[in-house]
């Protein structure tokens, strides 16, 4: 697998749509609010648990959610 890929996501953007704040969708899926912060800026990757989980409260699929970017050297 390439190293230089990077996982990104679109949750703030999904959130905001659904009109939900980071704590509102914290509550949801049994986290803390920081925990959706660190994810959604890409500083803390989710388990595939918490993913899936993040996928059903957001009502997406995985892949609407999260996709791999190549990091630029």
């Amino acid at each position: 697998m390439n190293d230089k890929l990077i996982l990104k996501n679109n949750i703030r953007k999904v959130r905001a749509e659904k009109k939900l704040s980071q704590s509102a969708l914290a509550e949801m899926v049994g986290v803390s609010r920081n925990t959706i912060s660190s994810i959604e800026t890409g500083q803390f990757n989710p388990t595939a648990k918490l993913a899936l989980v993040l996928c059903i409260a957001l009502d997406k699929r995985f892949e609407e959610l999260f996709y791999f970017d190549e990091q630029q050297m």
